[in-house]
Protein backbone atom coordinates (compact mmCIF):
# COMPACT_ATOMS: atom_id res chain seq x y z
CA UNK A 1 0.00 0.00 0.00
CA UNK A 2 3.03 2.17 0.73
CA UNK A 3 4.75 1.71 -2.41
CA UNK A 4 0.78 2.68 -4.14
CA UNK A 5 1.24 6.16 -2.30
CA UNK A 6 4.92 6.77 -2.77
CA UNK A 7 3.53 5.90 -6.85
CA UNK A 8 1.09 8.78 -7.01
CA UNK A 9 2.52 11.39 -4.75
CA UNK A 10 5.78 11.06 -7.51
CA UNK A 11 5.26 14.10 -9.45
CA UNK A 12 7.28 12.32 -11.99
CA UNK A 13 4.89 9.41 -12.10
CA UNK A 14 2.09 11.58 -12.29
CA UNK A 15 3.56 13.27 -15.54
CA UNK A 16 4.41 9.65 -16.89
CA UNK A 17 0.82 8.62 -16.14
CA UNK A 18 -0.45 12.09 -17.89
CA UNK A 19 1.49 11.71 -20.64
CA UNK A 20 0.24 8.19 -21.48
CA UNK A 21 -3.30 9.15 -20.96
CA UNK A 22 -2.67 11.92 -23.76
CA UNK A 23 -1.40 9.25 -25.79
CA UNK A 24 -4.04 6.64 -25.23
CA UNK A 25 -6.90 9.93 -25.95
CA UNK A 26 -5.41 10.47 -29.48
CA UNK A 27 -5.22 7.09 -30.34
CA UNK A 28 -8.57 6.51 -29.33
CA UNK A 29 -9.36 9.97 -31.51
CA UNK A 30 -8.02 8.79 -34.43
CA UNK A 31 -9.54 4.95 -34.59
CA UNK A 32 -13.18 6.73 -33.45
CA UNK A 33 -12.51 8.95 -36.62
CA UNK A 34 -12.23 5.42 -38.69
CA UNK A 35 -15.20 4.15 -37.60
CA UNK A 36 -17.72 6.88 -38.77
CA UNK A 37 -19.68 4.09 -40.55
CA UNK A 38 -21.02 2.37 -37.10
CA UNK A 39 -21.77 5.61 -35.46
CA UNK A 40 -23.74 6.72 -38.62
CA UNK A 41 -25.83 3.01 -38.43
CA UNK A 42 -26.34 3.44 -34.48
CA UNK A 43 -27.33 7.48 -34.83
CA UNK A 44 -29.62 6.42 -38.19
CA UNK A 45 -31.02 3.45 -35.70
CA UNK A 46 -31.79 6.15 -33.11
CA UNK A 47 -33.19 8.76 -35.57
CA UNK A 48 -35.30 5.60 -36.56
CA UNK A 49 -36.22 5.15 -32.98
CA UNK A 50 -37.54 8.93 -32.79
CA UNK A 51 -39.56 8.78 -35.82
CA UNK A 52 -41.36 5.59 -34.72
CA UNK A 53 -41.73 7.91 -31.32
CA UNK A 54 -43.85 10.71 -33.20
CA UNK A 55 -45.91 8.30 -34.85
CA UNK A 56 -46.73 6.72 -31.49
CA UNK A 57 -47.21 10.09 -30.26
CA UNK A 58 -49.47 11.38 -32.89
CA UNK A 59 -51.69 8.35 -32.98
CA UNK A 60 -51.79 8.93 -28.91
CA UNK A 61 -52.64 12.64 -29.80
CA UNK A 62 -55.79 11.55 -32.07
CA UNK A 63 -56.72 9.12 -29.11
CA UNK A 64 -56.25 11.10 -26.22
CA UNK A 65 -55.99 15.28 -25.94
CA UNK A 66 -53.79 14.63 -23.08
CA UNK A 67 -50.74 13.71 -25.25
CA UNK A 68 -47.86 11.29 -24.54
CA UNK A 69 -45.43 11.77 -21.39
CA UNK A 70 -42.18 10.93 -21.39
CA UNK A 71 -40.44 9.09 -17.97
CA UNK A 72 -37.01 8.51 -16.82
CA UNK A 73 -37.58 6.68 -13.49
CA UNK A 74 -33.28 5.39 -12.07
CA UNK A 75 -31.21 6.32 -9.30
CA UNK A 76 -30.52 9.62 -10.87
CA UNK A 77 -33.75 10.98 -11.27
CA UNK A 78 -34.93 9.74 -7.65
CA UNK A 79 -31.51 11.70 -6.45
CA UNK A 80 -32.55 14.99 -8.44
CA UNK A 81 -36.32 14.68 -7.88
CA UNK A 82 -35.98 14.55 -3.75
CA UNK A 83 -33.15 17.58 -3.57
CA UNK A 84 -35.41 19.22 -6.10
CA UNK A 85 -32.63 19.94 -8.14
CA UNK A 86 -34.33 21.26 -11.22
CA UNK A 87 -35.43 24.32 -9.29
CA UNK A 88 -32.07 24.50 -7.27
CA UNK A 89 -29.83 24.51 -9.91
CA UNK A 90 -32.90 26.10 -12.61
CA UNK A 91 -31.50 26.87 -15.93
CA UNK A 92 -33.99 27.82 -18.18
CA UNK A 93 -31.83 27.32 -21.26
CA UNK A 94 -30.52 23.73 -20.09
CA UNK A 95 -33.01 21.78 -22.30
CA UNK A 96 -32.45 24.27 -25.47
CA UNK A 97 -28.65 23.92 -24.91
CA UNK A 98 -28.98 19.70 -24.31
CA UNK A 99 -30.74 19.74 -27.81
CA UNK A 100 -28.67 21.60 -29.39
CA UNK A 101 -25.63 19.03 -28.08
CA UNK A 102 -27.74 15.83 -29.38
CA UNK A 103 -28.81 14.47 -26.12
CA UNK A 104 -32.76 14.03 -26.07
CA UNK A 105 -34.92 12.71 -23.99
CA UNK A 106 -35.21 13.45 -20.08
CA UNK A 107 -32.76 11.27 -19.39
CA UNK A 108 -29.93 13.40 -20.13
CA UNK A 109 -31.44 16.13 -18.44
CA UNK A 110 -31.65 14.28 -15.35
CA UNK A 111 -27.97 13.09 -15.98
CA UNK A 112 -26.61 16.70 -16.53
CA UNK A 113 -28.84 18.08 -13.15
CA UNK A 114 -27.34 14.92 -11.20
CA UNK A 115 -23.44 15.81 -12.08
CA UNK A 116 -24.34 19.44 -11.81
CA UNK A 117 -24.89 18.31 -8.20
CA UNK A 118 -22.10 15.90 -7.74
CA UNK A 119 -19.28 17.01 -9.55
CA UNK A 120 -18.39 19.58 -6.85
CA UNK A 121 -18.04 17.17 -4.52
CA UNK A 122 -16.36 14.81 -6.63
CA UNK A 123 -13.43 17.12 -7.24
CA UNK A 124 -13.37 18.24 -3.09
CA UNK A 125 -12.95 14.75 -2.14
CA UNK A 126 -10.13 14.24 -4.72
CA UNK A 127 -8.59 17.27 -3.45
CA UNK A 128 -8.74 16.41 0.20
CA UNK A 129 -7.78 12.97 -0.58
CA UNK A 130 -4.62 13.97 -2.54
CA UNK A 131 -3.48 16.84 -1.03
CA UNK A 132 -4.76 16.22 2.88
CA UNK A 133 -3.75 12.53 2.95
CA UNK A 134 -1.50 11.15 0.23
CA UNK A 135 1.25 14.54 -0.34
CA UNK A 136 1.00 18.13 0.80
CA UNK A 137 3.68 18.91 -1.16
CA UNK A 138 4.95 21.41 1.15
CA UNK A 139 1.85 23.61 0.91
CA UNK A 140 0.44 25.20 4.49
CA UNK A 141 -3.32 24.27 5.44
CA UNK A 142 -4.83 27.78 4.31
CA UNK A 143 -3.18 27.39 0.94
CA UNK A 144 -4.26 23.06 0.47
CA UNK A 145 -8.54 24.46 1.54
CA UNK A 146 -7.91 26.89 -1.38
CA UNK A 147 -6.74 24.14 -3.66
CA UNK A 148 -9.35 22.41 -2.35
CA UNK A 149 -11.78 24.82 -3.26
CA UNK A 150 -11.15 25.42 -6.63
CA UNK A 151 -11.21 22.04 -7.58
CA UNK A 152 -14.72 22.09 -5.84
CA UNK A 153 -15.72 25.40 -8.27
CA UNK A 154 -14.31 23.54 -11.12
CA UNK A 155 -16.43 20.43 -10.33
CA UNK A 156 -19.44 22.85 -10.27
CA UNK A 157 -18.74 24.39 -13.45
CA UNK A 158 -17.47 21.09 -15.86
CA UNK A 159 -20.62 19.60 -16.82
CA UNK A 160 -21.26 23.24 -18.67
CA UNK A 161 -18.05 23.31 -20.11
CA UNK A 162 -18.44 19.90 -21.28
CA UNK A 163 -22.08 20.34 -22.24
CA UNK A 164 -20.89 24.10 -24.30
CA UNK A 165 -17.79 21.82 -25.73
CA UNK A 166 -19.90 18.92 -27.18
CA UNK A 167 -22.04 21.77 -29.07
CA UNK A 168 -19.27 23.09 -30.36
CA UNK A 169 -17.79 20.56 -31.84
CA UNK A 170 -21.11 19.46 -33.05
CA UNK A 171 -22.13 22.71 -34.67
CA UNK A 172 -18.73 22.90 -36.21
CA UNK A 173 -19.12 19.46 -37.55
CA UNK A 174 -22.99 20.35 -39.14
CA UNK A 175 -21.83 23.56 -40.57
CA UNK A 176 -18.43 21.98 -42.41
CA UNK A 177 -20.99 19.43 -44.59
CA UNK A 178 -24.07 22.03 -44.36
CA UNK A 179 -23.23 23.89 -48.23
CA UNK A 180 -22.56 20.59 -49.57
CA UNK A 181 -25.81 19.20 -48.42
CA UNK A 182 -28.11 22.44 -49.48
CA UNK A 183 -26.21 21.54 -52.93
CA UNK A 184 -27.67 17.87 -53.27
CA UNK A 185 -30.85 18.94 -51.48
CA UNK A 186 -31.53 21.53 -54.63
CA UNK A 187 -30.47 18.51 -57.01
CA UNK A 188 -32.99 16.38 -55.42
CA UNK A 189 -35.87 18.96 -55.70
CA UNK A 190 -35.00 20.13 -59.08
CA UNK A 191 -35.21 16.41 -60.02
CA UNK A 192 -38.87 16.83 -58.98
CA UNK A 193 -38.75 14.89 -55.91
CA UNK A 194 -40.85 16.31 -52.27
CA UNK A 195 -38.95 17.90 -49.83
CA UNK A 196 -39.70 15.35 -47.28
CA UNK A 197 -38.38 12.55 -49.72
CA UNK A 198 -34.92 15.03 -50.70
CA UNK A 199 -34.32 15.80 -47.31
CA UNK A 200 -34.49 11.81 -46.28
CA UNK A 201 -32.25 11.08 -49.32
CA UNK A 202 -29.87 14.25 -48.33
CA UNK A 203 -29.82 12.71 -44.58
CA UNK A 204 -28.47 8.95 -46.05
CA UNK A 205 -25.89 10.57 -48.12
CA UNK A 206 -24.65 13.26 -46.59
CA UNK A 207 -23.19 10.55 -43.63
CA UNK A 208 -20.35 9.74 -44.47
CA UNK A 209 -19.33 13.99 -43.99
CA UNK A 210 -20.97 14.74 -40.73
CA UNK A 211 -22.65 11.82 -38.97
CA UNK A 212 -24.26 15.13 -36.71
CA UNK A 213 -25.98 16.37 -39.96
CA UNK A 214 -27.20 13.07 -40.95
CA UNK A 215 -28.95 12.88 -37.74
CA UNK A 216 -30.24 16.44 -37.95
CA UNK A 217 -31.98 16.03 -41.19
CA UNK A 218 -33.21 12.60 -40.94
CA UNK A 219 -35.06 13.89 -37.38
CA UNK A 220 -36.24 16.79 -39.66
CA UNK A 221 -37.73 14.70 -42.27
CA UNK A 222 -39.61 12.61 -39.58
CA UNK A 223 -41.01 15.79 -38.08
CA UNK A 224 -42.10 17.17 -41.33
CA UNK A 225 -44.02 13.78 -41.59
CA UNK A 226 -45.33 13.81 -38.08
CA UNK A 227 -45.90 17.12 -36.67
CA UNK A 228 -49.16 19.01 -37.12
CA UNK A 229 -47.27 22.38 -38.11
CA UNK A 230 -44.36 22.12 -40.96
CA UNK A 231 -43.20 25.64 -39.58
CA UNK A 232 -42.39 23.81 -36.46
CA UNK A 233 -39.82 21.16 -37.80
CA UNK A 234 -38.26 24.11 -39.63
CA UNK A 235 -37.70 26.15 -36.52
CA UNK A 236 -37.15 23.39 -34.39
CA UNK A 237 -34.29 22.39 -36.30
CA UNK A 238 -32.67 25.67 -36.29
CA UNK A 239 -33.08 25.84 -32.18
CA UNK A 240 -30.99 22.47 -32.14
CA UNK A 241 -28.18 24.11 -34.65
CA UNK A 242 -28.24 27.55 -33.37
CA UNK A 243 -26.34 29.14 -36.24
CA UNK A 244 -27.51 31.72 -38.65
CA UNK A 245 -26.97 29.97 -41.28
CA UNK A 246 -28.96 27.18 -40.42
CA UNK A 247 -31.66 29.77 -39.17
CA UNK A 248 -32.05 31.37 -42.59
CA UNK A 249 -32.28 28.66 -44.61
CA UNK A 250 -34.99 27.32 -42.24
CA UNK A 251 -36.66 31.02 -42.45
CA UNK A 252 -36.38 30.69 -46.41
CA UNK A 253 -38.10 27.15 -46.68
CA UNK A 254 -40.86 28.35 -44.41
CA UNK A 255 -41.30 31.49 -46.38
CA UNK A 256 -41.08 29.49 -49.76
CA UNK A 257 -43.88 27.13 -48.66
CA UNK A 258 -45.70 29.57 -47.52
CA UNK A 259 -46.00 32.23 -50.03
CA UNK A 260 -45.61 29.39 -53.28
CA UNK A 261 -42.27 30.89 -54.50
CA UNK A 262 -39.54 28.69 -56.17
CA UNK A 263 -38.03 26.49 -53.50
CA UNK A 264 -34.97 25.92 -55.97
CA UNK A 265 -34.35 29.60 -56.08
CA UNK A 266 -34.33 29.80 -52.32
CA UNK A 267 -32.11 26.77 -51.81
CA UNK A 268 -29.63 28.05 -54.41
CA UNK A 269 -28.98 31.63 -52.59
CA UNK A 270 -28.89 29.76 -49.16
CA UNK A 271 -26.19 27.36 -50.70
CA UNK A 272 -24.28 30.18 -51.97
CA UNK A 273 -24.56 32.14 -48.43
CA UNK A 274 -23.75 28.95 -46.82
CA UNK A 275 -20.64 28.52 -48.51
CA UNK A 276 -19.30 31.89 -48.36
CA UNK A 277 -20.19 31.80 -44.42
CA UNK A 278 -17.61 28.95 -44.15
CA UNK A 279 -15.30 30.15 -46.04
CA UNK A 280 -15.01 33.31 -44.08
CA UNK A 281 -14.70 31.32 -41.42
CA UNK A 282 -12.08 29.83 -42.70
CA UNK A 283 -10.31 33.11 -43.60
CA UNK A 284 -10.93 34.12 -40.27
CA UNK A 285 -9.08 31.43 -38.63
CA UNK A 286 -6.38 32.13 -41.20
CA UNK A 287 -6.19 35.28 -39.97
CA UNK A 288 -6.49 34.55 -36.41
CA UNK A 289 -3.00 31.82 -37.09
CA UNK A 290 0.31 34.35 -36.68
CA UNK A 291 -0.97 35.97 -33.64
CA UNK A 292 -1.68 32.54 -31.65
CA UNK A 293 1.84 31.17 -33.03
CA UNK A 294 3.70 34.05 -31.51
CA UNK A 295 3.93 32.51 -28.21
CA UNK A 296 4.58 28.90 -29.06
CA UNK A 297 7.56 30.67 -31.27
CA UNK A 298 9.03 32.61 -28.34
CA UNK A 299 8.75 29.57 -25.76
CA UNK A 300 9.70 26.39 -28.36
CA UNK A 301 11.44 28.23 -31.28
CA UNK A 302 13.68 30.78 -29.70
CA UNK A 303 15.53 28.92 -27.18
CA UNK A 304 16.65 26.70 -29.78
CA UNK A 305 17.63 29.06 -32.47
CA UNK A 306 19.73 30.76 -29.65
CA UNK A 307 21.62 28.23 -28.51
CA UNK A 308 22.60 26.97 -32.46
CA UNK A 309 23.26 30.42 -33.04
CA UNK A 310 25.80 30.90 -29.74
CA UNK A 311 26.74 27.54 -28.79
CA UNK A 312 29.79 27.42 -31.58
CA UNK A 313 30.83 30.99 -30.55
CA UNK A 314 30.24 30.32 -26.91
CA UNK A 315 32.81 27.04 -27.64
CA UNK A 316 35.12 29.31 -29.55
CA UNK A 317 35.33 31.56 -26.58
CA UNK A 318 35.50 29.09 -24.07
CA UNK A 319 38.66 27.27 -25.71
CA UNK A 320 40.21 30.62 -26.79
CA UNK A 321 40.66 31.37 -22.95
CA UNK A 322 41.08 28.12 -22.20
CA UNK A 323 44.25 28.15 -24.63
CA UNK A 324 45.51 31.90 -23.22
CA UNK A 325 45.26 30.21 -19.68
Amino acid sequence: MSDIIRFFTDPQNLLSVGVAIAVFATVFTLLQSMQGGAGLEQRMKSVATRRDELKRRSRQAMANPGGLRHSDDGFKKRIVDQLNLMKMLEDPKVAEKMAQAGFRGPRPLTTFYFFRFASPFIFMAFGILYLFVLNDFGLTVMMRIAGVMVLATIGFYAPNIYLANRISKRRQSIMQAFPDALDLLLICVEAGMSIEAAIHKVSQEIGGSSIDLAEELSLLSAELSYLPDRRMAYDNLAKRTNHPGVKSVATAMTQAETYGTPLGTALRVMAKENRDMRLSAAEKKAAALPAKLTVPMIVFFLPVLFVVILGPAIINIQDTLAKGG
